[in-house]
């Protein structure tokens, strides 16, 4: 097995030792000089030497270093030992039959009619299973996983295209028996509408081309079932999916897993291909789902929804510029370098080492406090705008800044505008469906910061 570094992998080299910072959430790392020849060979700069198991899974858990699979190689399990598992709910007969077409090659394709209005007419390649009555994707995943004899299972949507090239990256990723689950990309499939464009570029599904252990909390803290692959004996060991979730159930999967003391693994460099929805409507709908769903994940996983998770230093810096007191907050994140410093005493370079990572932290937690104003407490901000001309500088600052800076470096199919609006309006439906999940519930753990 390769490996590639993560985008946060900053190193330091020492006669004393070898400093690494890297991973999500980023930690320093205090090595041994002995890890010099491994930690060059991982950067690309020089052959592999022997391998040190401990110090890889040490940095696959910490998520510093990923897997690279060579397109040539031969993994342990094949096609032969996945069961595709599709379930479905009054969805298009023709693009079932041509999803079931391109997973043929799997030992068993399984389509769970999840007691759609008009029963399921037959699918050559496929084996049928009704459910009298609709009881939600887990519940539809479930009958399904229950039949499987194989040591996989593939669970994909009727609404993907799938890549036949995506079956050898994924099942490579078995020959590691600690991971239990391993998802492709899901981008949206091109279009000349602006959903289509901004989808395409935005998408729900799409967690971003760099390839990640995914935990809660981390930069890719979930992935979507539309296609995953699965262990069948893990996903049997922990229950299955959760069949009281409506949404989120993918995502509490992955936790449990995770919680298990498995690897889910994100596979960034394949790619399936999903259709976006067909209208505005319909697309905030979509977002106030998934929104809807922090309640019912914060019941089992408190904590992991919290709409801010930042350090309070960080926090005091940015109220204090979002007040007026700009220098006084740039005081405040330059006393807590020092600290930082102070804290790093057994680290060579701990200076410069703590300049970067408080002003890379400053610089997150202002993106993150952002992204609460605009997401999961945009009816507070909008509320507080109503009655303050800062606040409503505050807000168009949080709606603008990060939102062009992401058009800038990612340049969409769309224009600055356009995209800028597309995104306050993501934003907005997911807010709206998080504060709808609260309602029901009345659990306010998924509005509740967390501040470290």
């Amino acid at each position: 097995m390769r490996y590639v570094v993560d985008s946060s992998w900053w190193r330091r080299t020492s006669p004393t030792g070898e400093t690494l910072v890297a991973g999500s959430p980023v930690r320093v790392m205090r090595l041994d000089p002995r890890a010099g020849p491994l930690l060059d060979a991982l950067e690309g700069r020089t052959e592999p030497p022997t391998p040190s198991p401990s110090l890889i899974h040490r940095l696959l858990d910490n998520g510093a270093i990923h897997p690279i699979i060579d397109s040539d190689a031969t993994p342990r399990l094949t096609v032969a030992d996945v069961t595709v598992v599709i379930p479905v709910h009054n969805e298009r007969h023709h693009e079932i039959v041509e999803l079931v077409r391109s997973v043929a090659p799997a030992a068993r394709v399984i389509v769970v009619d999840d007691g759609s209005e008009i029963p399921l007419a037959a699918i050559p390649g496929a084996d049928i299973i009704r459910r009298d009555s609709p009881g939600g994707p887990s519940a539809a995943r479930n009958s399904g996983s229950a039949v499987v004899e194989t040591e996989l299972i593939l669970f994909i949507d009727a609404d993907v295209i799938w890549n036949t090239e995506v079956w050898l990256p994924l099942l490579k990723h078995f020959d590691d028996e600690r991971v239990a689950a391993v998802a492709p990309r899901v981008t949206s499939s091109p279009g000349p509408s602006v959903l289509e464009r901004y989808e395409r570029a935005r998408s729900p599904l799409d967690l971003g081309p760099e390839s990640a252990r995914v935990r809660a909390g981390t930069r890719v803290s979930f992935v979507p079932a539309a296609a995953i692959m699965v262990r069948t004996k893990v996903v049997r060991s922990i229950g299955g999916f959760d069949e009281s979730l409506r949404y989120g159930e993918d995502v509490d999967l992955v936790w449990r897993m995770d919680g298990a003391g498995f690897h889910c693994r994100y596979e960034a460099d394949t790619q399936v291909v999903h259709r976006p929805r067909t209208s505005m409507t319909a697309a905030w709908r979509q977002r106030a789902s998934y929104g809807s769903a922090a309640a019912g994940l914060d019941a089992k996983h408190h904590g992991a929804v919290a709409p801010l998770r930042v350090n309070r230093w960080s926090l005091v810096a940015w109220l204090l510029v979002a007040t007026g007191h700009t220098l006084v907050g740039v005081g405040t994140a330059a006393v807590s370098t020092a600290m930082l410093v102070r804290k790093l005493n057994t680290v060579e370079n701990r200076t410069s080492i703590a300049v970067r990572l408080a002003g890379r932290g400053n610089l997150h937690a202002g993106r993150l406090i952002a992204g609460a104003l605009t997401r999961t407490w945009w009816p507070l901000t909008f509320m507080v705008s109503l009655f303050s001309r800062r606040a409503r500088r505050v807000a168009l600052c949080a709606v603008v800044v990060p939102n062009v800076f992401s058009w800038w470096t990612t340049r969409p199919d769309l224009d600055v505008v356009r995209y800028v609006s597309m995104r306050a309006l993501d934003d907005m439906a997911y807010g709206t469906g998080v504060w709808t999940g609260v309602r029901r519930s009345r659990r306010l753990g998924p509005l509740v910061p967390i501040i470290d």
